[in-house]
């Protein structure tokens, strides 16, 4: 399958899908080129589908669009109405060792675990810095794994490279 006329999907996984995995979503789709579509969920999402408060804002202050973004259940995209993964990627090590869902299309999986910044202690203040700081880490790693040449793209080859982009942190 050649990725020149294919839009790569990735979903992002975190258990509340409430900071990182939000963050990534809007990160990829904002960095993507339109060689990438991404998505995020988690296996037990924020109560009233709402991301983190400051999750948002710091996605707004680094000019990435919020439109659409929304805290979500894994089982939207397992379902046979679902759009099509390529990649999935765990970015928190709760969602790694989970059993999760049957993924149509067997994509390539790898695990980006970061921290969890609206876990940290010490007022708002330090939980801002603490998103800002892990968007900043998956915005290094999406950088490398959009400007990838297509081959590292093909899909025998996306999970090796999901794989090996998650030892450069």
């Amino acid at each position: 399958m050649s990725t020149d006329h294919h839009i790569l999907n990735v979903l992002f996984l975190c258990t509340h899908n409430s900071a990182r995995s939000i963050l990534a979503e809007a990160m990829l789709n904002h960095l993507g080129k339109g060689r990438f579509k991404a998505y995020s969920a988690g296996s037990m999402p924020r109560d009233h589908e709402q991301p983190h408060p400051i999750a948002l804002e710091t996605l707004a202050h680094a000019g990435i669009s919020t439109a659409g973004l929304r805290s979500k259940s894994w089982d939207e995209f397992a379902g046979p109405n679902a759009p099509h993964m390529d990649l999935v990627i765990t970015v928190c090590d709760n969602a790694a060792k989970e059993a999760c869902p049957y993924w149509p299309g067997h994509p390539a999986t790898a695990h980006w675990g970061y921290e969890d910044p609206s876990a940290v202690e010490g007022g708002e203040d330090r939980v801002r810095e603490a998103f800002k700081h892990t968007l900043h880490l998956m915005g290094q790693r999406l950088e490398l794994m959009i400007n990838l040449p297509p081959n590292h793209l093909e899909r025998m080859a996306l999970a090796d490279t999901a794989q090996q982009l998650a030892k450069g942190q």
